[in-house]
């Protein structure tokens, strides 16, 4: 399907441009650095602490997927500005991928080629409920049979491929809680408003 663009593109670029200059814009798709060994090994070790039975080959190879595939879907995604000057090149047809959820979704794609035995994938949201706060989507990795709460928090989108990471519960900028939660709660919303307005054309 052809994107048809509308007379208001530049000017919302503009201000996404304007409003996104407080945010670190990453070094671009071609400069980004490789991932930091010494990173990767203390992601490995955070995830191998989250509880006994983790495999530590398991967790090893999971830090090691997570902050390679951050900066290869950085590459395929054409990034090149920050978060938010991207999402809006991607809602003006300037850009194919790289909205928040697409990340979380190719990351939890890739990661779970591996077929983790002793570790679990779990999609996270967000909801925007501050002013100026949209929703936001990540990936979390828990030990097996653990709940989201008490896994790490991996979001390549937050930096523009240079992975971000954290326990759960130490990511403080984000309140996660299962995506299916928020999207039911979402779908019930919007029923009830579609429920009122039908009654209301009564």
């Amino acid at each position: 399907m052809t994107r048809t663009r509308s007379p208001l593109a530049a000017p919302i670029l503009v201000a996404a441009l304007a409003l996104a200059g407080c945010a670190a814009a990453p070094p671009g798709r071609d400069s980004l650095p490789p991932p930091d060994p010494a990173e990767v090994t203390a992601l490995a070790r955070t995830i191998q602490d989250l509880g006994p039975g983790i495999d530590p080959a398991e967790a090893a190879r999971a830090a090691e997927i997570a902050h390679a595939h951050a900066r290869q879907l950085a590459r395929d995604y054409r990034v090149t500005d920050p978060p938010l000057v991207h999402n809006t090149k991607v809602n003006m047809g300037l850009r194919d991928r790289g909205l928040c959820y697409h990340w979380a979704e190719d990351m939890e794609a890739r990661l779970a080629q591996e077929g983790f035995r002793t570790l679990q994938l779990h999609r996270a949201i967000s909801p925007g409920e501050r002013l100026f706060r949209i929703d936001h989507s990540t990936v979390i990795l828990s030990r097996k049979g653990d709940p989201m709460q008490a896994g790490v928090v991996l979001d390549p989108w937050r930096t523009g491929g240079d992975l971000f990471w954290a326990r759960t519960p130490e990511d403080r900028k984000y309140a996660w809680r299962p995506r299916a939660e928020v999207l039911a709660e979402k779908a019930a919303t919007a029923g009830l408003s579609e429920t009122a307005s039908t009654s209301n054309r009564q």
